[in-house]
């Protein structure tokens, strides 16, 4: 069963004390390597373990896009009302990327030595329910008592009486709920936005079954079962096993891709304290899956015209969720069919740089297809390529975003050495590296597999389309020539040692080198959607 959800990676690194600056390293690999979450467990009790809140505050001021949460906090522990608000802060104060992974409590010795009291598997799913209406409330987002100021919760465990509401979080909270046993499924299912069990609980094998559990207990409480995102925290080794998460990185890839389009799994968030391996799963397993799954759910949507969905209408590809505009209320031809409502991402023809490795005013074009219409399967083909497009796109402002970063510490900083340290510039220079890596690596791979399957397949279904596909095959290679120089940039950027003259230089090559990939980069997708969304359309990916 697949939902046609945006596939997530994260992290689930350990709050180990004595390494903090490691993990804080760690969470800063991720955010500029472009992973979705970073998530540490909660156990209060342990004396190893650094406070796991104050860990993510300080993680959030340390990275600018990755979303952070405990995996999950220790409701026990962790009082309903200061938990609502130390969540609601730290979304605040990052700008709407905190969300809420919560668990019922285990290790009970522990958390009675701790002082807290002991339950039975009973009560703890009675006082989660009773923690998340009070949790919700403090939000402001109380079902139950929509817009009310105040929170009242007459509950066995948690108790509440006219405390007033607030703060508001910056965006929504997610809640996720680790959950195995058939009454948290259903209370997961009644109140959660998403579902995470871990792998050493719940292994692949046990997905599918729990899966449809949750299924049910959500649609006999009245929701669609595609409103709750299912997670997982896995935990593998690189190498070449055949067990999972045991063997390559495309191996990895296969076997997520496959928990996505067979359980509906969407967000994988994999236990590591490594570098490496975080850098590896970013930059090699996410996108490989990203594009596995965008493939299937193509050819899903022109096979069965569901949208690459399973089970319902509750995917973005194929269906009305698509069309986007004023387009979504354009009548239907015969056969379901409608104008092309997929637009190509305007260029308005401004530029960075002098001038640009190629001509734009010589650049082959055929005549838009007059009257033509496509059925919403047809119209999923040109869409799946304008969200590849626009997560290049956003890629790029990120990379721009970090070399900005980088200029602004410079100017501020740049005459006193011992600032410079404790602004650690340096750690500014390594992971813009590791950023633009991969990037580039991103950028290639989607250029290899464009050239390598869909434009062989569009020369034999059209062969019109020759010279159009020639010259985007060869702008990918003058792409390929510019990413090439914004890696020696990154080279000698980080060969300097200090920040006087050749610092400077190196800087501004490496401006130099960002803008033309900016100019090259969204001149040529803006004219690869203007050229390829009615032929795609028209004949497909594949």
């Amino acid at each position: 069963m697949d939902y046609g959800q945006d596939l997530l990676f994260g992290v689930f690194a350990s709050p180990e004390a004595a390494r903090v600056a490691d993990t804080l390293e760690l969470a800063q690999v991720a955010d500029v390597a472009g992973l979705d979450l970073f998530t540490v467990q909660d156990h209060p009790y342990n004396a190893t373990h650094a406070d796991t809140s104050t860990l993510l505050t300080a993680v959030a001021a340390r990275t600018s896009s990755i979303r952070v949460a405990a995996n999950v906090a220790n409701l026990p522990l962790r009082p309903p009302v200061v938990l609502a608000k130390q969540v609601a802060t730290l979304d605040l104060l990052s700008n709407g990327r905190a969300e809420l992974g919560l668990g019922t409590g285990a290790f009970w010795d522990a958390i009675e030595a701790a002082g807290g009291q002991r339950r039975t598997p009973g009560e703890a799913v009675d006082a989660l329910v009773e923690a998340i209406r009070v949790i919700r409330g403090v939000w402001g987002q109380d079902p139950q008592r929509p817009g009310a100021r105040s929170v009242t919760v007459e509950g066995e465990h948690y108790s509440v009486r006219g405390l007033r509401a607030g703060p508001a979080p910056a965006h929504d909270v997610e809640i996720w709920l680790g959950a195995y046993k058939p009454r948290m499924l259903r209370v997961t299912a009644r109140y959660a936005d998403g579902w995470l069990p871990s792998q050493g609980y719940a292994d692949p094998a046990a997905l599918p079954e729990l899966s449809a559990r949750l299924d049910e207990a959500a649609l006999k409480a009245g929701r669609g079962p595609e409103l709750i995102r299912r997670l997982y925290n896995v935990f593998g080794r690189f190498g070449t096993g055949a067990g999972f998460l045991q063997g390559t990185p495309r191996d990895w890839a296969e076997q997520l891709a496959e928990l996505t389009l067979e359980t509906g799994t969407s967000a994988f968030i994999l236990g590591t304290d490594s570098p490496d391996d975080v850098r590896r799963f970013a930059e090699e397993v996410a996108p490989a899956a990203r594009e596995l799954v965008g493939v299937e759910r193509a050819r899903r949507a022109a096979t069965t015209g569901s949208g690459g969905v399973s089970g319902g209408d509750a995917g973005v590809s194929g269906g009305d969720a698509s069309v986007s505009g004023d387009d979504a209320g354009v009548p239907t031809r015969p056969g379901g069919a409608f104008p092309l409502a997929v637009r190509p991402t305007p260029d308005d023809g401004t530029r960075l740089s002098a001038s640009l490795p190629w001509r734009e005013d010589d650049r082959p074009s055929l005549p838009t297809p007059a009257e033509a219409t496509y059925t919403a399967p047809q119209q999923a083909h040109p869409q799946h390529l304008l969200e590849i497009h626009d997560a290049l796109r956003s890629e790029l402002g990120r990379v721009r975003d970090v070399v900005d970063q980088v200029r602004d510490g410079l100017m501020s900083v740049g005459r006193a050495r011992s600032v410079i340290n404790t602004m650690a510039m340096r750690q500014n220079n390594w992971t813009l590296g590791a950023f633009c890596q991969s990037y580039c690596r991103i950028v290639t791979g989607h250029h290899t597999l464009e050239d390598r399957s869909v434009f062989t397949h569009l020369r034999h279904a059209d062969p019109a389309l020759g010279p159009v596909l020639d010259r985007l095959e060869d702008e990918h290679h003058v792409i390929a020539d510019v990413l090439d120089q914004v890696d020696e940039a990154l080279v000698a950027l980080a060969g300097e040692e200090g920040y006087g003259a050749a610092g400077l230089a190196a800087l501004d090559e490496l401006q130099r080198t960002i803008d033309l990939l900016t100019d090259t980069l969204l001149s040529h997708l803006a004219y690869e959607e203007r050229e390829l969304f009615h032929p795609l359309a028209q004949h497909g990916l594949n």
